[in-house]
């Protein structure tokens, strides 16, 4: 999932669990929950790099208890040179802010397992089990970014603030009562909630799907992608054995959208620049990644943010691009395709060997 889902899913986890055991659990979860996704940095480094390490070693079960740990030792610096001081300074009592490091770590851990969890549910996925196993899985219920999750997660901490200024200004209490313990499980509640809801309209698509004859060649494999809000509307991917299609899947109508005039796909014929494309560190990389990806050469295509090879006769040249389908569709509703999407990649080839050149998203490989 995005950041903010992440940070708003630790902070109530720390309230609703483990706030009553240790003091920094809210902030310590909060940061643990976010911490896996510092592997962005190597961005700095290109964005071929960024999408071979993102999701990586700190997104795995291997993992997990060292961002909590690191998560750890930085509430302690905080702790120690920030706030003691403070502490000191104002005459606080002694045992104020006591931290009990066994639950903190029990706090951490758990933030960095739910960071793992909720980047499972979406159609991105992970390697949990890397190094000792590269695959990638994922539950495609949720898209990376879920707006419903974001409104029950700021009410979730809004409220409770809400009540006790009412009571404040109302019934004249001045001490608070509502601590946001009760709001905070209700909302972890309603995220596992619709987690299980929108599993069984996953189900009920894929039951219309397989009951209808969309393709005109056996399906060899089939995904539904989420869409943002909409539990109902699922976009459906499938591969035949010589093209790609794609359709539209409503669970409360029944109803399935597909045109094979405009929604397939034929696969591409291998070629020599293809193939060495394939071999470039951004095609290893997107192969690896891009359980969906089709791979093909379109020929003069100039690719974005990068001028053609100079290239003169007999040499040659040619684009080739990299898709991933699970992100070639109309996900935001607006009637507009994303095209290319943030994640398209392409090479240019040269006499049908050499790489001369290589962007991902907006951004050149250096």
């Amino acid at each position: 999932m995005e950041p903010v889902t992440h940070f708003l899913a630790g902070a109530a986890l720390g309230r609703a669990a483990f706030n009553r055991r240790t003091a920094y659990a809210t902030l310590a979860c909060s940061l643990a929950a976010e911490a896996a996704d510092m592997d962005v940095l190597w961005r700095f480094a290109g964005p071929v790099e960024e999408l071979k390490h993102h999701r990586g070693i700190t997104h795995t079960f291997l993992g997990a208890p060292f961002v909590a740990l690191a998560t750890m030792g930085f509430i302690w610096l905080v702790d120690h040179y920030w706030f003691a001081r403070r502490r000191k300074k104002s005459g606080a009592p002694a045992g104020a802010a006591k931290i009990n490091y066994r639950w903190l770590f029990f706090a951490t851990l758990a933030a960095a397992l739910s960071h793992l969890l909720l980047d499972f549910t979406n159609n991105y996925g992970l390697r949990p089990f890397f190094p000792f196993n590269p695959r990638w899985y994922s539950a495609d219920l949720v898209f990376i970014a879920e707006p419903l999750l974001w409104l029950v997660f700021a009410l979730a901490f809004i409220l409770p603030a809400i009540l006790n200024l009412t009571d404040r200004e109302i019934l004249g209490r001045t001490s608070s009562r509502y601590h946001g313990r009760t709001s905070a499980i209700l909302a972890l509640a309603f995220m596992v909630a619709l987690w299980g809801f929108r599993f069984a309209q996953h189900g009920i698509a894929l039951n219309q799907f397989n009951s209808m004859q969309v393709a005109t060649e056996p399906v060899v494999r089939v995904a539904l992608m989420p869409y943002p809000v909409n539990p109902f509307r699922w976009h459906a991917i499938l591969e035949t054995a010589h093209t790609y299609q794609t359709a539209e899947i409503d669970t409360r109508t029944g109803m399935i959208d597909t045109d094979p005039e405009y929604n397939v796909v034929q696969k591409p014929i291998d070629t020599h620049a293809l193939e060495a494309a394939k071999e470039t560190e951004l095609g290893r990389v997107y192969l690896d990644w891009g359980r969906w990806a089709i791979v093909r050469d379109v020929g003069h295509e100039p690719i974005p943010y990068l001028d053609p090879p100079d290239a003169t006769a007999p040499h040659t040249w040619t684009t080739i691009r990299f898709d991933d389908l699970r992100f070639q569709y109309d996900f935001l509703g607006s009637g507009l395709t994303t095209s290319p999407s943030p994640l398209t990649g392409w090479v240019y080839i040269l006499d049908g060997t050499q790489d001369a050149g290589e962007v991902l998203g907006h951004g050149v490989q250096q």
